[in-house]
């Protein structure tokens, strides 16, 4: 089998939008044209008769409507419950509701095949499903101005100035190299967005240290440090004060420090697993000595967590577990076998691709972005496309989609082994595979008390995945499944009353076994996850001196959030 092609730019969908475009209008002019010849000769008229006149186009689409009839299954003749069909026209015209229940069964049928496709192992039929979804998605006629009721609609409303806008909208993503998902100045770090009162104490090469200020009069003895993934910046766990989890920490009364990775530079370029482990441990170890105690509770958000094992591990095999009180696993994975679409794209061509796209040592941050916007490309391109590329719809202020697109680079090296390590490989989850510093990494040595959350419907780490964390970590474990996804499952304030979440205190000994036997909740995991944490250890001292950010031995370099979140 070859390799499967990398992820498109904004170029390539912008091509292939045009292409498939034309390629729709010229199967329709064909389907109509043939309908209308086979019309024809069942009329039995001649041409010069007194016969009525013929209406081809009604004709034309009467025969596909009674096609259509004849080979769709019942259930696909029914209004479609794709919210890309929800316009009226989509079930009321018969020519757009025959177009998208033709639609909806061809790629059906697509899928379909993908499934029953024989000769192909796991791996392969990943690959093969990830690519056909994506070609079926972007097939929709919902995606084509001339296929599209809603663009003709606006179109003829409008006298075409919806199509200007959107060539607009269109040419200003091109020029930066990125889909726009939310308004260029709606959001401003520091004013509508990480707001959340703190200051710098730590600058490293790698990473800023923020340690945010307390708003009560006592804390837990033991801080809280926040690993965030180092593929986005930190501020997901501070956005606006209403959905700030290190907002609602600090009115728990917990002491909060932040760890605000820099976006890659050529500076950067022999960064690896060692060092962004080493990182994780220089902050654990400048907290624990700011604040004169002896462990911290720690939090790894997605890749940060991958790297929060590693560093549990090490710490283990060094015999400095103690280092840690408890760890937390936002939506991460240490087992890499079950790791959903993302694994399907990476192949060596990839990881070889990676390495002609940066001459300097770092990975442009769009490369990431357009790969993570690619695993829904129904929802962050296609939709796009057709609000704001054809219907000229001007964007919607969305602090989590302006978030999404604040990219970072990544040291390319670092990025490289990461995907061959963990996806390709899954060294971590093999004893002694990975080595740091001469010391070979076995997660079966970490007895952390661990509390792991995962998405139902996460689409990055699927919550499979994140379970098997449970088999590998030997200490007690709390495994909580929250509802939606990736980050609204993640950033859930109980104050939005939004989603449920699910847990089970009986021993299970597969995700299946949670799922069946677990508990549901409504709202947010967070009071759950706080519950355990104190759990732990209750201790409270007053929240001064040293808990006071910049009172301590460490001075105060910058406000909170900081000049490495803002670096581009």
């Amino acid at each position: 089998m070859t390799d499967s092609p990398l992820p498109p730019s904004l170029a390539d969908l912008q091509q292939w939008t045009a292409m498939i475009g034309r390629a729709q209008q010229m199967m329709l002019e064909q389907s109509v044209a043939a309908l209308d010849a086979g019309k024809e000769k069942g009329t039995g008229a001649t041409p010069g008769t007194d016969a009525a006149p013929r209406d081809p186009w009604a004709e034309g689409l009467s025969a596909w409507q009674q096609f259509i009839a004849a080979t769709l299954p019942p259930e696909q003749q029914q209004p479609s419950q794709d919210k890309r069909f929800a316009a009226p026209a989509w079930q009321q015209n018969p020519f757009f509701a025959a177009l998208r229940q033709a639609y909806e069964f061809i790629g059906d049928q697509l899928m379909r095949s993908v499934e029953t496709m024989p000769g192909v192992d796991d791996r392969q039929r990943a690959q093969f499903r990830f690519a056909m979804r994506n070609f079926v998605d972007a097939l929709s006629p919902t995606n084509f101005a001339f296929t599209n009721p809603q663009v003709i609609e606006r179109t003829l409303q409008t006298r075409g100035d919806n199509l200007r806008k959107g060539l607009q909208h269109m040419l200003d993503d091109m020029a930066r190299g990125q889909m726009t998902h939310t308004p260029l100045g709606a959001f401003e770090l520091g004013h509508n967005l990480a707001t959340t009162p703190g200051k710098v104490v730590l600058r490293t090469p790698l990473f800023e240290l923020i340690h945010y200020a307390p708003t009560t009069p006592q804390v837990l003895q033991t801080p809280l440090v926040i690993f965030p993934p180092w593929i986005n910046r930190f501020y997901i766990l501070d956005l606006t004060a209403e959905k700030s989890f290190i907002r609602w920490c600090l009115d728990q009364g917990i002491s909060v420090f932040m760890v605000s990775w820099k976006s890659a530079d050529a500076s950067m370029k022999d960064v690896g697993w060692r060092d962004y482990i080493a990182a994780q441990v220089e902050a654990i170890d400048t907290v624990r000595d700011l604040l004169d105690v002896p462990a911290v509770h720690a939090i790894g958000y997605c890749v940060a967590g991958t790297t929060l094992a590693a560093t549990l591990a090490l710490l283990a095999a060094r015999g400095e577990a103690e280092k840690v009180a408890s760890a937390t696993f936002f939506t991460a994975q240490v087992d890499f076998a079950r790791a959903g679409d993302l694994s399907a794209l990476i192949t060596d061509e990839l990881l070889d691709r990676i390495d002609t796209l940066s001459p300097e040592g770092f990975l442009d941050g769009r490369y990431m972005a357009a790969t993570f916007n690619m695993l829904r490309s129904r929802d962050l391109v296609w939709n796009y496309v057709t609000n704001n590329y054809l219907l000229g719809e001007e964007y919607t202020p969305f602090d989590l989609l302006h978030w999404n697109g604040d990219v970072t680079n990544l040291p390319a090296g670092w990025h490289r082994s990461y995907l061959a390590d963990l996806y390709r490989d899954n060294l971590l989850v093999k004893p002694g595979a990975i080595t740091i510093d001469g010391v070979p990494l076995d997660l079966a040595r970490v007895e952390t008390p661990t509390f792991v959350q995962a998405g139902r419907e996460d689409h990055i780490a699927p919550a499979e995945s994140v379970w098997e964390i449970t088999r590998h970590f030997r200490g007690p474990l709390r495994f909580v499944l929250a509802g939606s996804g990736h980050i609204a499952g993640v950033v859930n304030p109980p104050a939005a009353r939004k989603y449920r979440h699910w847990t089970n205190d009986a021993p299970a000994g597969s995700f299946a076994e949670f799922v069946a036997g677990a508990t549901e909740h409504e709202g947010s995991w967070w009071p759950d996850w706080l519950a355990w944490l104190r759990g732990h250890d209750d201790t409270m001292v007053e929240a001064a001196g040293a808990r006071i950010p910049g009172a301590g031995k460490l001075s105060a370099l910058d406000d909170a959030p900081g000049h490495y979140v803002r670096a581009r």
